[in-house]
């Protein structure tokens, strides 16, 4: 069996940009939040804001969902994206041993602000930070040394050169022509609220040099802030360890 390559990522954190290339490599079996089907619209979700009237899927549980990705790496390669506050409680060295785990970061600032347009009323355990946090240091712990760490604007200043020292930490190929591809329907990513969230994913055509851009919490909401100030500490924990250019090194 394969091992999957998984990218461990916080809510809007370009993080679906990054797996959308992973798809255009064409060498992989792609999975898109596989564990967040269950969490939120499974037999038994565990989404903390459920309501009695959120959608149920008959048959889908943790369980069904192991399954599904172990069978498919036993026949080739795998790529998933998913948010470790998903998973957590299936946490063991036997079920973190069938992965090669990688982390996708951002400024929690940006995380925060951008959630709180789509879901004013979200929460800490939405957000993943705190148990990103706790996946590294129990994986660090576990082997001696840090899994790759992707920062997203990292990335997005740079993503020839940060794809590429991805590509060489996880030990796959790099294929430059996967960070380009057309604007378009994104169904593969769209099992959520028919891809409400991915519209920018939607009118790309590529992991294109960006400027970089901050966010002035300070003007967000209290709660936001508070949100934030939970969070930093986390994101600083895997920031120390992100993964560097040449160019971002200079």
């Amino acid at each position: 069996m394969h091992k999957i390559l998984a990218l461990w990522a916080t809510p809007r954190s370009t993080s679906t940009a990054f797996e959308w290339m992973m798809r255009m490599r064409g060498d992989m079996a792609c999975f898109h939040e596989p564990f967040g089907e269950p969490w939120y619209q499974g037999e038994d979700p565990l989404w903390p804001r459920l309501k009695a009237d959120s959608p149920r899927t008959p048959g889908l549980t943790f369980d069904s969902v192991w399954q599904t990705l172990r069978d498919a790496a036993k026949k080739g390669p795998v790529f998933s994206k998913d948010f470790p506050h998903y998973i957590e409680h299936f946490w063991d060295d036997e079920f973190l041993s069938h992965f090669n785990h990688s982390f996708l970061i951002r400024d929690p600032a940006k995380v925060a602000t951008s959630m709180y347009k789509h879901w004013p009323d979200f929460v800490l355990k939405e957000i993943a930070f705190v148990e990103q946090r706790h996946l590294f240091d129990r994986l660090c712990d576990h082997t001696g040394e840090a899994p790759p760490v992707v920062d997203s604007d990292d990335l997005l200043e740079n993503p020839h050169d940060m794809i590429e020292a991805y590509c060489h930490a996880v030990r796959i190929s790099f294929m430059p022509e996967a960070l380009h591809w057309e604007s378009g329907a994104r169904d593969e990513v769209s099992w959520y609220d028919g891809g409400s969230w991915h519209t920018n994913l939607r009118d790309s055509d590529g992991l294109k040099p960006q400027p970089r851009s901050y966010i002035d919490i300070s003007e967000a909401p209290d709660r936001v802030k508070e949100i934030y100030e939970l969070c930093l500490p986390h994101y600083e924990r895997l920031y120390a360890y992100r993964l560097r250019t040449e160019q971002a090194s200079s």
